[in-house]
């Protein structure tokens, strides 16, 4: 009986606990990296982005370069004029602080053009909880 209750109460807490969502890095590109012949739109197709995850840019330092850009310089291949708003590290890392849709170019120049750029869009709140798990064999409610 003692073990009986044990199980309801620990049933309880777990289903009353705020469901806990953790940040995805998620590695621009995969194993390709951030470069020229990927298609982005392909690579982000499927993947859902949640407010707090990571862009991950890895690419050799010093040939490719990344611009968080407006809709209108994404569209336009317009590298920003301040390259402060760059990054060119080979392992840049971006998190994703708001919702919304976000850009991203390589400032080389002719890469945005032939297709190195990243358009995504960042839902607000955390990754979906998982599915809550059934009682097991001994549980009785």
């Amino acid at each position: 009986m003692a073990l009986c209750r044990s199980l309801v109460v620990f049933a309880i807490v777990a289903l009353m606990a705020p469901s806990i969502s953790l940040a995805t890095d998620f590695v621009v590109g995969d194993d390709a990296g951030w470069g020229l012949g990927i298609y982005y739109d392909v690579w982000a197709q499927g993947k859902q982005f949640f407010v707090g995850d990571n862009l991950v840019f890895q690419y050799t330092a010093g040939a490719h370069s990344v611009y968080k850009v407006t809709g209108d310089e994404f569209r336009n291949c317009t590298v920003p004029s301040n390259s402060s708003l760059g990054s060119f590290s080979g392992n840049d890392t971006i998190k994703l602080a708001t919702a919304g849709n976000k850009w991203y170019i390589c400032g080389v120049n002719g890469h945005c053009d032939g297709g190195q750029k990243l358009k995504i869009t960042v839902l607000d709140g955390g990754a979906p909880a998982p599915a809550p798990v059934a009682p097991g064999p001994y549980s009785t409610f």
